[in-house]
């Protein structure tokens, strides 16, 4: 795959992105302070390193290759770092590099100075139970597992709980304030009609072509949202696929995101819950069981590659897809190249590079955006609020058919 020869050049860390420059400086900072007081028992080395780390973050400081103990994901990383020093022209700071970049070795950087790696120890548990035995976030799973009175209106309604379960984002308060309570006027895109369009066209294809491919969920954070994004895959296992295949961070990054272990955790809980939430265990256990229901970690969505440069064995996946669901924010700006494009180009064509069908479901927190329904709507919005790319209030769901250069 190669992207778009139009693509504008990734958001950097430096003044000429305000929302990156404050992430890195004061948000990821401040991110550090709250793991080392949720975490009051790690060692002096432990929090002799993560006090460097914020420190570097918040002065600038130059990017110096992390001593990462060995691990499958290192020589990727070195790659990554040379290439923002061919970029920056220098040695990258954390406030001139590729925002991406800095923010997921950041964070990579972070795991390594926890030793996540020997102790098998999530330094974000503390925020994510919190979330995970919430009423809040069961309250939200009994609504969205109950049943209508079509097919159809199930999906389209796990769709949009999917999308809005995106707003809870603990590294995120802004956005998390918001809950998961639904505005027709905050969806700015929905394209559910065309997505159920390909679903009951594919769902009858012949044998052997897309109809028994597997639908592919990118998922994003942990609680409310892996929360919704499992009523979606038992609602699309029971209508429309034949497998769904979640998949998951390899170790933990962005405070909330996804790992197999909060998948566990979260089913371990269900039966613990309401009536919704306890049938909705069995039937993701069973679909588990019997091998139509996966969850696959790989380090690439720990990493700070763009999403037309896959490692092999998921793109090969991919190519065969039925449909690839990509969830929130940062899988968001991993697809459109982490760039400001003008807001009204349209989907299809950013996203052409993905050979299989593509539905993005995001809340917006950056400034990323692409196919906005008219050229006018960015800066319509911008009249009405200044912050509507960044504050999380407001969705999209876009979806891509196949595209022209697989067909």
């Amino acid at each position: 795959m190669s992207p778009s020869s139009f693509r504008p050049a990734p958001i950097r860390t430096d003044q000429s992105n305000a929302f990156a420059n404050n992430t890195m400086r004061v948000r990821l900072p401040a991110i550090i302070d709250e793991t080392i007081a949720l975490n009051p028992d790690y060692p002096p080395d432990i929090l002799r390193h993560l006090t460097w780390l914020r420190r570097d973050l918040s002065e600038g400081a130059r990017i110096a290759e992390s001593e990462l103990l060995p691990a499958g994901d290192i020589g990727d990383w070195s790659r990554a770092l040379k290439r923002q020093r061919d970029i920056v022209a220098s040695e990258p700071t954390w406030q001139n590099a590729e925002w991406f970049f800095a923010e997921t070795y950041a964070y990579r950087c972070l795991i390594e100075a926890v030793r996540w790696r020997e102790s098998g120890r999530d330094p974000f548990l503390p925020k994510k139970l919190e979330e995970l035995h919430s009423d809040a976030l069961w309250q939200l799973v009994e609504r969205a597992y109950e049943p209508l009175d079509s097919p159809e209106r199930e999906v389209r309604r796990a769709v949009e709980f999917a999308l809005w379960g995106n707003r809870i984002d603990l590294s995120y308060a802004p956005s998390s304030e918001r809950g998961a309570e639904i505005s027709a006027e905050d969806l700015l895109v929905d394209d559910r009609d065309s997505l159920a369009a390909y679903l009951s066209h594919s769902r009858i294809s012949p044998a052997g072509l897309k109809g028994g491919a597997p639908i592919y969920i990118v998922a994003d954070n942990a609680g409310s949202e892996l929360a919704m994004d499992l009523v979606l895959s038992e609602c699309l296992l029971r209508h429309v696929a034949d497998r769904v295949v979640i998949c998951l961070k390899a170790h933990p990054t962005f405070v909330s995101d996804a790992t197999p272990e909060d998948v566990w955790m979260m089913l371990d809980e269900m039966p613990r819950r309401g009536p919704g939430a306890a049938a909705l265990e069995k039937e993701l256990r069973r679909y588990w069981l019997g091998g139509q229901l996966r969850f696959l970690p790989h380090p690439y969505w720990n990493s700070s590659r763009f999403l037309w440069d896959l490692p092999p064995d998921i793109h090969a996946s991919f190519a065969a897809a039925r449909l690839v669901i990509i969830k929130g924010d940062a899988n968001y700006r991993r697809t459109v190249g982490d760039a400001l494009w003008p807001g009204h180009t349209p989907f299809a064509d950013v996203l052409d590079y993905l050979e299989a069908p593509a539905l993005c479901l995001r809340t917006l927190k950056s400034d990323p955006v692409v196919g906005l329904p008219t050229a006018d709507t960015a800066a319509a919005l911008d009249q009405v609020d200044p912050q509507w790319r960044v504050n999380g209030q407001r969705g999209l769901i876009q979806f891509k058919a196949q595209s022209s250069k697989s067909q």
